[in-house]
């Protein structure tokens, strides 16, 4: 098995370390390879991002061959058998430390800005990298960081090599390897793109994870009353810390702006950065009325006017908006897209009905994805044949073993992985976008 590149890498990875989530980690990234991996996987576990610094000791003539490792803290590691084997001697040894104190210095300075470490004592700590070759830069790294006072440490990598891996495991609490092995022969070969990661990237991604703990930070519903033509819907606004845009939810038929799967993507969202809006597209009245719970233009002309309403308010006025549709809500959705054009940048489509939709899908511009359960095959079908309708950017992707209200386990969290990353994707500014982008 290959990964794309390093995000995905972090993404695959963070999908065996999702029970972590509960214990509130702290993820550290060894610079540079392993930042892009712990970037996905602190996105994945909402958990801060940090960075310990830690260099290879190269092998006199082969600085790649690593015969140990030194932390920015002064923690070192050395497998003397192997430094012996080539002939690193004291002197070549004190050399080699030197040289990469100077660098550990310097990337330290430019990675933090005297900003502090993220305090790690007490805490459980996960440690980073995008692969494992000899363990001794992750060796290392365990031991400055249980210097630092972390309660409990999970080395995470993508790759590995056996021995290594189990060496690791013999010091750390335990060890994540999504892929390890029969022959390593090298990291780089288990990945389609291992470009360098440059010292701007590693700023950019910092960054953005500092920017989005912050954004994610718990934030709280706020009522809101929402005028559309003379009836008055009732709306839930809930605006993180700097919120990265915003997505309007439209529900299905039979439900409200109290259903819990749209509060718990909204909830995903949140916590990814984004600003959401779960209100009602019918007043207590309406709703029990049949023909208006699927009078799509009705529907969508409601969308329509409270996104006019939160391209007013002050709150909200700022921020890119998407939509985020359930099932005849999806429909609403797009048919409101079509209308309001740039004025919504991303669409996304959960167990929808797009054919409900079907004369204003090849005008809707907006970038669309529809997500359906494997096991929906009628509703599959309807989307299959809407996006083939759609113009505009759009993709279909299939929760596998899913039915058409996602409750099985997993299949609600994959919507909203999937659904953040669209709406990342699409919505966030370019200075901003690699916050969350990669799909």
């Amino acid at each position: 098995m290959t990964f794309m590149d390093r995000r995905d890498a972090g993404r695959r990875l963070a999908e065996q370390l999702d029970t972590l989530a509960s214990e509130h980690p702290v993820v550290i990234a060894l610079p540079r390879g392993g930042v892009p991996v712990g970037f996905e996987v602190a996105r994945a576990l909402h958990a801060p991002l940090d960075v310990l610094a830690v260099r290879k000791l190269g092998a006199p003539g082969n600085p790649e061959y690593g015969v140990g490792a030194i932390t920015e803290d002064g923690n070192a590691v050395l497998d003397r058998d192997t430094a012996q084997r080539v002939g690193m001697t004291q002197e070549l040894l004190d050399q080699t430390v030197a040289r990469e104190v100077r660098e550990l210095r310097r990337r330290v300075e430019r990675y933090r800005d005297g900003r502090a470490a993220v305090e790690v004592s007490g805490r459980t700590v996960v440690i980073v990298d995008d692969g494992v070759a000899t363990g001794l830069t992750d060796l290392a790294a365990v031991r400055a960081l249980r210097a630092r006072g972390a309660r409990r440490i999970v080395v995470a990598v993508p790759v590995g090599a056996r021995e290594s891996v189990a060496r690791l495991a013999e010091e750390a609490d335990e060890v994540v390897c999504h892929t390890i092995p029969h022959d390593l022969r090298g990291v780089g070969r288990w990945y389609e793109d291992f470009a360098p990661v440059s010292d701007d990237e590693v700023l950019a991604l910092l960054g953005a994870a500092s920017e989005r703990t912050a954004a994610g930070e718990p934030a709280t519903p706020h009522p809101v009353r929402l005028d559309v033509g003379g009836v008055v819907l009732n709306g839930d606004l809930t605006l993180p810390v700097r919120p990265l845009a915003l997505v309007i939810f439209a529900h299905g038929s039979g439900s409200s702006r109290l259903s819990p799967r749209n509060r718990a993507v909204a909830a995903a969202l949140n916590a990814a950065g984004f600003a959401t809006l779960l209100f009602d597209l019918l007043t207590e009245p309406e709703a029990r009325r049949r023909e208006l719970v699927f009078d799509i233009p009705l529907l969508a002309r409601r969308l329509e006017l409270v996104t006019r309403w939160a391209l007013e308010a002050p709150q909200t006025r700022d921020l890119p908006v998407g939509y985020f549709g359930a099932s005849t809500g999806a429909a609403a959705a797009l048919r409101a897209a079509a209308v309001v054009g740039v004025s919504v940048q991303a669409v996304v489509s959960r167990g929808g009905r797009p054919d409900l939709a079907a004369d204003r899908l090849p005008h809707v511009t907006a970038p669309t994805l529809l997500l359906v359960g494997g096991n929906d095959p009628d509703v599959l079908e309807l989307n299959r044949h809407a996006a083939a309708m759609l113009r505009c950017s759009h993709r279909l992707d299939i929760v596998p073993g899913a039915g058409h209200l996602f409750e099985e386990p997993g299949a609600l969290e994959t919507v909203q992985r999937l659904a953040a990353d669209w709406f990342a994707e699409h919505l966030v500014p370019a200075g901003r976008r690699l916050a969350a982008a990669g799909g």
